[in-house]
């Protein structure tokens, strides 16, 4: 797949007559409890004129000419149109609060709205102004500046957001949902970023909400959620398009078109949306030749090392001939694998097409009636996928449908499906396997490695002058060996070492003994019709291909009750009940789980919910919720929650919640059978019992002695529990400073991580078979974890704010359990950033306008990530400086945005195992046009 440009910008003739300047002044309030909305938009509809509300909500405004239609807008409030056709008509607007809005890019100010302000959990918002104005080279990266959120790159179209420690680049602790629908992979369990997401055109805003959720969003919502809304047919009709070009190649586009259609009586009645989105570049390559974090052998070992990103060259016993006294300076020696570059397609492309219709079955009622929504999605591509390995996804297509009957605020029943194909995609690492055992068998290698050295080296070591010969007649073997290992330490002598290594693998590379093949070199046609015949063969059948058209289904019902209890005009209790169920359907064909020989391993489960929340004198509120799930695998579990909200003042409210979230453990947990060479990785549905511990094993090959052999059992796998207190404070000083801080406290139990043991057999007495098994398992250990961030953002001269946060992240406990998943969170975290919107800049005679920009550095404190021992190290501490320029161009309806993330190339791990991720630059240009 090959993309061009989606975009085509349209120039259009625009007439109009002039007339007297009008002024116009005006107020706007909340509707709910008559407050000053500071920093609310006001907009001619069709036209950049517009202003922003004062810190007492009042606002003036100089027109052309009437009549007009304003539009008032305000983030996490529904929009509201005026026809303003008197001078001195009255134009106090109330704003209600019905969670609904709209793509305003014209707003010249921004605050925290009340909904925000109120919030019990710690809730981060992106939303269209910013997204615009991000840093990042698109939306999702900007997340990563947000408080509280890790974002990790493992390739340029693979990036994982997790919050609150235990990042994983498998994020099965975070739910991602777009318009409340599961993004996650059937297969896997979890979401690939937005690779399979949605469009940059269409997204309105993203809140990511912190913490555990489960009462709030069902299993799985563990850490954290991250929430796309994408934009209404109804609200935001017109065209849209977009094309960028930058560095490593980069070129994407995507193209929205929007329509609302009216009735006989002049109410819009049926809307729809179409949208595609296109994106290629050449990925970040993961050439990470150091040593593998806590390996024994160094760039310097003469018969190589294992290398991060070289597959195939890994640790095997018996590949340590140090105890070789026939074999002088041979050492410990390495397979010659395969670089990650060599079996990976680098080419990242990423297809995403969509439509949604919308019809209004009571139009009259506008925005309060009753929706029937249809939509379809459908997304493929390659790219890069990191997990306990390096994984190509090659042509991946994900298909997801849905329906749904709503009513804003009042209900809402959906149902949708999602189906995938995993396409041509392969394991990179067993590729290198399959490629070195089609040479020879490890055991063949090092035999003929060694019977050279022997026949060849060793002569020429011992004939030289000071090689130790006092074996057996003068010396031990003891003795004998420290004798030899210092006749070859010798800087003479090693100087020697790499040419007769050299000498040997390239001996051992050729085929010699029966059965065995010359060594595939990259870059040969022999290599090329070997590699395409093993990831074109699926793994079950001996090749390393994934088969995977896994599908999910789900139903989900909500119903809200407003005004239950409203003992007085400023209190009022409002209460919620809902209900899902979702059936997974994998099929894997045995390439990754336990789905052979006519096993039917679907999964259900649903939940119930509900919960209140209580205003009084809108100064407290009080909300509480209980939720129930059931597994088909697993007993019925509750996550409640419970919080308080203080608002002493209209600037300052006080907050302390408790929540709690479940886990399931995926279908891999359960299921999974997946043979990587040296290991076959075990889900544990049912149990593993009488494994040998490997510690318990290497002694006994090295001793002989059976008694020294550890036996043990593993219980079946249960889900993971996470409950979590929590305290904060938001209060906006004067009309410009914006504080949020933040405390909490988490305890874990049931954390589902790894256990590694092997299934031995005896014959006789004497070792005849083992196998080693990484089963799935549950933590004994209970964990705690902490923190606390503190977010700011100041406004000042009208167009500029100063905008920083900080995080501390902290694991508490110290334990020796294997199981307990590595926490791979910085302890200290930081953002700082300025910004410059729409600030009134004519250039060009007026060509140019609206001038805005942002600078935003992010530090992150180093730490150990820990995945698969390949992939277990350290991340260095590293500073990342993301930068952008805009400005209109209001005679084609376009903006132009030129801008650099990691701007300064400061070339960074962010996950190990995973490529240095360096700067890209882009120029975007951004064409909307309205619908009249």
């Amino acid at each position: 797949m090959r993309l061009s440009t989606l975009l085509a910008v349209c120039c259009l003739a625009i007439s109009g007559t002039l007339s007297a300047q009008v002024t116009l002044n005006g107020t706007i309030l909340d509707a709910e409890n008559g407050d000053a909305l500071i920093g609310a938009t006001v907009l001619v509809k069709g036209t950049a004129n517009g202003t922003v509300a004062d810190v007492d909500g009042s606002w003036q405004l100089t027109v052309s000419g009437l009549p007009i239609i304003l539009q008032f807008s305000y983030t996490g409030f529904a929009p509201t149109e005026l026809e303003v056709t008197d001078p001195e008509q009255d134009l106090t607007v109330r704003l209600g609060d019905n969670a609904v809005t709209t793509d305003v890019v014209e707003v010249r100010g921004r605050r925290i709205s009340e909904k925000q302000q109120q919030a019990a959990l710690t809730v981060e918002t992106l939303d269209a102004i910013a997204i615009k104005e991000t840093a990042a080279a698109n939306f999702y990266d900007g997340l990563g500046s947000l408080k509280d959120v890790d974002l990790t790159a493992a390739s340029l179209g693979f990036k994982i957001v997790n919050t609150r420690g235990f990042n994983s680049t498998n994020p099965v602790r975070s739910l991602q949902i777009i318009d409340g629908v599961d993004n996650q992979s059937p297969g896997l369990n979890f979401s690939l970023g937005n690779f399979l997401g949605a469009s940059e055109l269409d997204v309105n805003r993203v809140n990511l909400v912190v913490g555990a959720s489960s009462a709030f969003y069902g299993p799985n919502a563990f850490n954290g959620v991250i929430a796309l809304e994408t934009k209404d047919p109804f609200l935001q009709p017109g065209l849209s398009a977009q094309v960028k070009v930058g560095e490593r190649n980069l070129i994407e586009g995507g193209v929205r078109w929007a329509q609302a259609l009216k009735n006989d009586d002049g109410n819009p009645w049926f809307a729809y949306k179409l949208n595609l989105f296109g994106f290629r570049a050449d990925d970040w390559v993961a050439d990470n030749f150091d040593p593998v974090f806590g390996t024994e052998l160094g760039r310097d070992n003469p018969g190589g090392y294992d290398a991060v990103n070289i597959y195939g060259d890994e640790a095997n016993n018996s590949f340590d001939f140090r105890r070789d006294r026939r074999a002088p300076g041979l050492g410990v020696i390495r397979r010659q694998g395969y670089k990650e570059e060599d079996l990976v397609d680098y080419d990242s492309e990423n297809l995403k097409a969509g439509a949604a219709f919308h019809f209004r079955l009571n139009p009259s009622r506008t925005l309060e009636s009753t929706e029937l929504l249809l939509a379809t999605n459908y997304s493929t591509g390659t790219t890069v996928y990191q997990g306990d390995n390096r994984f190509s996804l090659r042509n991946i297509q994900f298909y997801q449908h849905r329906i749904e009957l709503r009513n804003r605020d009042n209900f809402f029943l959906r149902g949708y499906v999602t189906h995938e194909d995993a396409g041509d995609s392969y394991d990179p690492y067993f590729t290198a396997i399959q490629l070195l055992n089609r040479h020879k068998s490890d055991a063949q290698w090092q035999t003929d490695y060694r019977n050279f050295w022997r026949g060849n080296i060793s002569p020429q070591l011992t004939n030289m002058e000071g090689y130790p010969d006092c074996f057996p007649q003068s010396c031990d073997i003891t003795e004998f060996r420290e004798r030899v290992a210092a006749f070859v330490a010798q800087p003479a002598i090693q100087a020697l070492l790499p040419g007769y290594h050299q000498q040997a693998r390239e001996v051992a590379q050729r085929a010699i003994a029966p059965g065995t093949e010359d060594y595939y070199e990259v870059g040969t046609q022999r290599f090329q019709d070997a590699f395409d015949e093993i990831t074109g063969t699926l793994i079950s059948e001996g090749g390393t291909k994934f088969y995977d058209k896994s599908a999910l289904y789900h139903l989900h019902g909500e119903k809200q009750f407003a005004d239950v209890w409203q003992p007085n005009e400023s209190s009022d209790l409002d209460l919620t009940v809902g209900a899902n169920y979702r059936l997974y359907t994998p099929d894997s064909k045995g390439t990754i789980l336990l789905d052979t020989m006519g096993r039917n391993i679907d999964t259900w489960e649903y939940g119930v919910y509900g919960g209140g929340t209580l205003n009084l004198q809108n100064r407290y509120r009080i909300s509480a919720s209980l939720r129930a799930d059931k597994n088909k695998n697993f007993d019925l579990l509750f996550s409640p929650a419970a919080s308080f909200v203080y608002t002493p003042t209209d600037r300052t409210t006080l907050r302390a919640s408790f929540s709690s979230a479940i886990r399931n453990p995926t279908l891999n947990d359960q299921y999974l059978f997946y043979n990587v060479g040296r290991a076959i990785l075990l889900g544990n549905i049912d149990g593993v019992e009488n494994l040998v511990t490997i510690p318990s094993l290497v002694n006994f090959v090295n001793s002989g002695d059976e008694t020294v052999l550890e036996y043990f059992d593993v219980p079946a796998i249960q889900p993971e529990k996470v409950k979590t207190v929590e305290g904060g404070i938001r209060t906006t000083v004067g009309s410009s400073l914006f504080l949020d801080a933040t405390y909490y406290y988490s305890r874990y139990d049931d954390f589902i991580g790894f256990n590694l043991g092997a299934d031995v057999d005896f014959f006789s007495g004497i070792l005849s078979g083992a196998q080693a098994y990484r089963v799935a398992a549950n933590a004994r250990d209970r964990v705690t974890t902490q923190g606390f961030s503190l977010g700011t953002n100041f406004y000042f001269a009208d167009y500029y704010a100063l905008n920083g946060n900080y995080s501390w992240n902290r694991l508490n406990t110290e334990t020796d359990d294997p199981i307990i998943p590595a926490f791979n969170t910085p302890e200290h975290k930081y953002n700082l950033g300025i910004s410059g919107r729409n600030v009134p800049v004519n250039l060009l005679g007026g060509a140019l306008t609206d001038f805005g920009f942002r600078v935003n550095y992010k530090w992150v404190d180093g730490f150990i990530f820990e995945g698969s021992p390949q992939f277990t190290g350290f991340i260095e501490s590293y500073g990342l400086l993301d930068a952008q320029v805009n400005f209109a161009l209001p005679g084609i309806n376009t903006t132009l945005k030129l801008g650099a993330s990691n701007l300064l190339d400061n070339q960074v791990f962010q996950v190990y195992g995973g490529p240095r991720i360096g700067r890209l630059a882009y120029l975007t240009a951004t064409y909307q046009l309205d619908q009249r």
